[in-house]
């Protein structure tokens, strides 16, 4: 089982004192908050294409690097960062080749069924009020996500108006990132 290696690994880490090369304090070094997906392709890539060391900031992920209401957890964490960290700047990173783009919510419930999740579960939700698909759609180009989270981010009532926000995609492959929207 992997969590079984990875616990006999973390007690050899901390036996060995490996964590004293990632000593820091809690505020971020580059006074940054990065909102990406949890892509397994980006976990050092990104911070190795970024020059990203344990300690220069704050990261928080979900599916598609994707917010959608002003006051989900996500946007919630950002200004934690923001008011509590000392976090100054606000980068939205997306990548090509997004499992959320695209997503075929149909088929998603179907996975559902097939994975044991009741039908009459995914009904009374549905009954209930949650809609399936606006909960798990994705996008159509990770650009225009990536300026829709953006602009969430930069509209939010509760922002202050010098934190800078950004929105950029990586290609998981190469590492190459390209800028959809800066501020200067």
């Amino acid at each position: 089982m992997h969590l079984e290696e990875m616990l006999a690994y973390n007690e050899k880490f901390v036996e060995n004192k490996m964590y004293e090369a990632y000593k820091t304090d809690t505020y971020p070094n580059k006074k940054m908050v990065i909102f990406t997906c949890m892509e397994s392709r980006l976990v050092e890539l990104l911070q190795r294409a970024l020059n990203i060391e344990n300690g220069d900031v704050k990261m928080v992920k979900n599916a598609g690097a994707i917010i959608r209401k002003p006051f989900d957890s996500i946007m919630k964490s950002i200004l934690v960062a923001v008011f509590k960290l000392k976090a100054d700047e606000v980068v939205v990173i997306g990548h090509h080749d997004c499992g959320m783009s695209h997503v075929d919510t149909e088929a998603l419930t179907v996975s559902m069924t097939e994975r044991g999740i009741p039908k009459e579960t995914i009904d009374t939700l549905t009954h209930g009020g949650i809609n399936l698909h606006e909960e798990f759609h994705g996008f159509d180009t990770v650009e225009e996500s990536v300026l829709q989270s953006v602009e969430i981010i930069r509209n939010h009532p509760l922002l202050p108006k010098e934190i800078k926000v950004h929105g950029l995609v990586i290609n998981p492959d190469t590492g190459k990132v390209d800028i959809v929207t800066k501020e200067d």
